[in-house]
């Protein structure tokens, strides 16, 4: 007869299954902000993105993500803290306010989801590191800035031009191929990034530190397959988020917008900081779509009107300008007739549902593991 498994062996079954779930919505979620620029530029399809996804970001966690699992399974909190039963209540946590975001087609920001459920155990059992976390909290409020304006600067002041260089949209032959592997390539960056920043968000606390049940490897290879599936699947809603919703994208502003985010985030994972890959990617498209927006205005009026939420103001020279095309880019404050809509560019009432998804779903995450750990006997 097989002998009956122990509890120990249920729990870990637990574990991994719960982990094959955060990784899921991993897939679902970074898929979107790795690819929607391709994907909603018209360069790839659904089913190439998750393909290249699941590949790149198997890559990722492989190599850079190491030190981000290094940071989660034992830097915020001690490693023996993360017992196989803190370990699975954490991940669910994680799971569980994933989920949400996700079936609301909105990119999730993972990393700061599963610091969040690892800082509510941390709290509740007085072992939290708090210089670490502080250290991972400023990055965060830093990495979207510098995204939003790294953007907004390129697409205020520079975007036009190159646009009138280049003709990305227009290239054909060989030209045209050339261009759009390039685009495929920096997506297959991001996705590389994406696995080295969220592949500890789904096995850092079952590695926890080398003491967990899982070796790094086995943990990697888990959360790539978990991850893998994800984009295969519900990864198409937010594919047409921050493909189609958010801004108009262009094969230069998806270029723009995968340059910066990866790049961002590659450096931060080389740090071992969980950044979030959601929030940067998509400040990279927000402000891209915002500055390039805000050409037909003072800097001074676009900024009164983003605070007033009066984003279609910032287009009404261009839209009241009976002049035909010129052939030249107009310059700062000059009323442009070919310039696209603003709100084809700068969507608030999208870019709020998203910076509220990002704010809900580790807030969820640290609240109900804080209750568990300080109320409950695990």
């Amino acid at each position: 007869m097989r002998a009956t498994p122990t509890v120990t062996e249920a729990l870990l079954l637990v574990g991994l299954l719960v982990a094959f779930f955060v990784g899921f919505n991993i897939g679902g979620s970074s898929t979107g902000v790795a690819f929607g620029p391709a994907v909603g530029s018209g360069t790839l399809s659904k089913l190439l993105a998750a393909g290249l996804m699941t590949a790149f970001a198997i890559v990722g966690g492989w190599t850079v993500g190491r030190n981000v699992i290094e940071t989660m399974g034992g830097r915020i909190v001690p490693a023996d803290q993360f017992t196989l039963t803190a370990s699975v209540a954490v991940l669910l946590f994680v799971g569980l306010a994933l989920l949400v975001s996700n079936l609301s087609g909105v990119p999730a920001s993972t990393s700061m989801t599963a610091v969040g459920a690892i800082a509510g155990l941390g709290v509740a059992t007085g072992t939290i590191q708090w210089d670490v976390m502080g250290r991972i909290v400023s990055w965060w409020l830093v990495a979207p800035i510098l995204a939003f304006w790294i953007c907004a600067i390129v697409g205020r002041y520079l975007y036009p031009y190159l646009d009138a260089w280049f003709r990305l949209d227009e290239a054909t032959g060989m030209t045209g191929v050339a261009i759009r592997m390039l685009v495929v390539a920096i997506g297959c960056y991001m996705a590389f990034s994406a696995g080295a920043s969220n592949v500890a968000n789904a096995v850092a606390p079952l590695v926890a530190g080398g003491t967990g049940p899982l070796t790094v490897d086995q943990g990697v290879l888990l959360a790539g397959g978990a991850i893998g599936l994800g984009a295969f699947t519900i990864a198409r809603r937010t594919l047409d988020t921050v493909g189609n919703d958010l801004t108009d994208l262009p094969l230069l502003a998806a270029l723009v917008v995968e340059v910066v985010a990866a790049s961002l985030i590659t450096l931060l994972s080389t740090l071992g900081i969980p950044a979030s890959l959601a929030v940067s990617a998509t400040m990279c498209i927000v402000g891209l779509g915002w500055g390039r927006a805000t050409r037909v205005v003072r800097l001074t009026d676009a900024t009164a009107a983003a605070v007033r939420g009066d984003a279609e103001s910032l287009a009404t020279k261009a839209r009241d300008s009976g002049e035909g095309p010129t052939g030249e880019v107009p310059r700062i404050g000059e009323a442009d007739p070919d310039a696209p809509r603003t709100a084809d560019l700068f969507d608030p009432t999208t870019t709020g549902r998203v910076v509220f998804l990002w704010v809900l779903t580790p807030s969820l995450a640290a609240v109900a593991s804080f209750l568990l750990f300080n109320f409950a006997p695990i």
